[in-house]
């Protein structure tokens, strides 16, 4: 039998499919910045945005959800250049709000891996972790006897402690519970000779995930107990890329059909080709993948662009390590915006924002590119001299290590990889030291901003929130009906408003937003949720430039006749709950897109 092939417009819908016949609303995904939760920086996987929904919520489009969701995660860039690591990756996620449970959802996970209409696995090449069990929660026998009857061998399923098959809770209290993993068995022979406990004494290469079903059962409370939970939620995730290579029995996440044009276009720039070496290989790599994730980064609805701080540089670091790892292999200036055009080819009928944003992403990557590009040389000279001045094993001081991130622009993280390659060290400690030293008070300002997030201090959050529809519509009153929302993020302490607009706003402009605001919080408005039709909505009068993700059924929240948004929540009952609202700073965010910082006083 002919093997199959899959793509990665293939397999998106293959899953999608295959969920919506089992009663699934397909949704789509979120933004990858968080809106509201100043915890993390980007959207880390499928369950993120629907947090509110598996805390018990109601989602306008049901209890049976599934979507592929954009993700990026950034503890691993170092590890970018490797077989399997990527910084941006997709999510294939289905979520049961309360609905299903494991009964249905294990024979359904077996189904989609087995099945010749859909994944067409062997059976005998499925091996199965859940949880072992311990003095909290007791063993996963129903999983496990679950997954027998579907078919999986006795011996193929093995089983965890908490630290390989338990999920959450997020913080010391909260949901949670045990998972089970789906693995293909790549070494038979090895994977033969563990008993029910071994799964990690398996040698490297003997099994690779492919899926996990997460059952949130149990509830964390403050004197560390589980209790059984009133809603039980499934929450699954398939990496897209890294299925892919599985199925198509491929090396890398590099060699799928994602990045076929995009190593096409690199080869054609610098002469290379891909796997002709070692250090080749990595470089096409790091580019392939940074140069994906800036895309989407500046891609995305939220309209974020690179900076010195929180998302912005993390962008600013994927960006630099990618023309640094170009010029490794002789990759013209200008050249990641020929790769970016790739991606963006490849992605356009999935991802649209990436079309409709492309003349911000080329602008931003070639702004960025030329910057860096200044100082590159400049820079790499400077690390070699402080390099040849240490012995084989030595530090390089925080001092030196700041002046490289301050004089020529090496994100500290680039000045320790191209120290590593020498067999040196960095003084991060020392670094920070002087990092603070000489911008003390952006750094108290941004440890502020992370002490505290929605699910810690959900009512004054609640409150900002509402403030933000509030000042998104006096802004439209009193300085242009054009302006619209481009991104907005909330902390105990105050709301954070990105809007497009040519200009900062007159004296005269914020006294007059700040007493339009106030005379709708003095009149007490109540703040009134319908869930309807995005069509409906539309025809009602609701704004909402995040509409795309919210799927055919929306919330929406009027405040009277003042204001009217599409939106996801949370919210005050009413205006009166809100208190003083004064803005106390205005900021340049890129080219025509300003940033307003409020606070809200009792």
């Amino acid at each position: 039998m002919e093997k199959k092939i899959f793509t990665s417009e293939s397999l998106r819908q293959l899953y999608l499919n295959f969920f919506k016949s089992k009663g699934h609303a397909v949704i789509p995904s979120a933004s990858l910045i968080p809106e509201n939760d100043p915890t993390v920086l980007f959207t880390t996987a499928g369950m993120h945005p629907l947090v509110p929904y598996l805390l018990g919520e109601r989602h306008p489009a049901g209890t049976r959800l599934t979507d592929v969701q954009k993700c990026v995660r950034t503890g691993d860039i170092d590890e970018v250049g490797d077989e399997a690591h990527c910084t941006f990756f997709e999510m294939l996620g289905n979520w049961s709000l309360g609905d299903y449970f494991k009964e249905k959802m294990i024979p359904w996970s077996f189904e989609f891996l087995t099945s010749p209409e859909y994944l067409g696995i062997p059976v005998e090449d499925i091996a199965v972790t859940c949880f072992a069990g311990d003095g909290d929660c007791p063993k996963d026998e129903e999983s496990a006897e679950l997954w027998k009857q579907c078919g999986i061998k006795p011996s193929n399923i093995y089983f965890l402690p908490k630290s390989g098959n338990w999920w959450g809770p997020a913080g010391t209290t909260g949901p949670c519970g045990p998972d089970t993993e789906m693995h293909i068995i790549r070494n038979h022979a090895e994977a033969d000779k563990l008993g029910a406990y071994d799964f990690d004494n398996a040698p490297k290469g003997t099994f690779l995930e492919i899926w996990n079903d997460v059952f949130m059962q149990y509830n964390k409370n403050e004197e560390g107990k589980y209790e059984p939970l009133k809603q039980r939620n499934v929450d699954t995730g398939m990496g897209l890329e890294r299925t892919l290579c599985i199925l198509n029995g491929k090396a890398s996440v590099y060699e799928t059909d994602i990045f076929e044009k995009a190593i096409a276009k690199i080869e054609e720039l610098t002469g290379k080709t891909y796997g002709e070496s070692e250090d080749v290989t990595k470089a096409f790599r790091v580019i392939l993948d940074h140069t994906r994730t800036a895309t989407f980064m500046l891609g995305d609805t939220h309209g974020i662009v690179p900076s010195n701080t929180d998302q912005g540089y993390i962008l600013r670091r994927v960006i630099r390590r990618a023309v640094r790892y170009g010029r490794n292999i002789n990759l013209p200036k200008g050249a990641l915006n020929e790769v970016s055009k790739t991606i963006i080819e490849k992605y356009a009928s999935v991802y649209p924002e990436l079309t409709a944003n492309a003349a911000k992403i080329e602008e931003e990557l070639n702004k960025e590119e030329e910057k860096f590009s200044k100082t590159l040389q400049q820079g790499i000279k400077e690390f070699e001299k402080v390099a040849a001045a240490l012995p084989v094993g030595g530090e390089i001081d925080g001092v030196s290590a700041f002046r490289l991130y301050d004089t020529y622009g090496f994100p500290v993280e680039i000045t320790s990889e191209m120290a590593k390659e020498k067999g040196l060290t960095v003084d991060i400690k020392g670094y920070g030291a002087a990092f603070a030293a000489h911008q003390e008070k952006s750094r108290a300002g941004s440890e502020q901003k992370f002490a505290c997030g929605l699910a810690d201090h959900k009512e004054e959050t609640t409150r900002l929130h509402t403030a933000t529809h509030l000042l998104h519509a006096a802004l439209k009153k009193v300085c242009s009906e054009e302006i619209n929302q481009k991104g907005s993020n909330i902390t105990e302490e105050r709301l954070r408003f990105d809007f497009n607009f040519a200009r900062k706003l007159t004296p005269e402009e914020v006294k007059a937003v700040e007493d339009m605001v106030n005379g709708v919080i003095k009149e007490d408005i109540p703040v009134v949720m319908q869930e309807m039709s995005l069509e409906d909505a539309k025809a009602q009068g609701f704004t909402g430039l995040f509409e795309s993700k919210y799927g055919e059924k929306v919330k929406t929240y009027a405040i009277g006749d003042f204001s009217k948004e599409i939106c996801g929540g949370p919210h005050a009952q009413r205006t009166g709950e809100l208190g003083t609202f004064k803005i106390v700073k205005q900021e340049n965010v890129s080219a025509g897109v300003k940033r307003i910082k409020a606070t809200l006083t009792k």
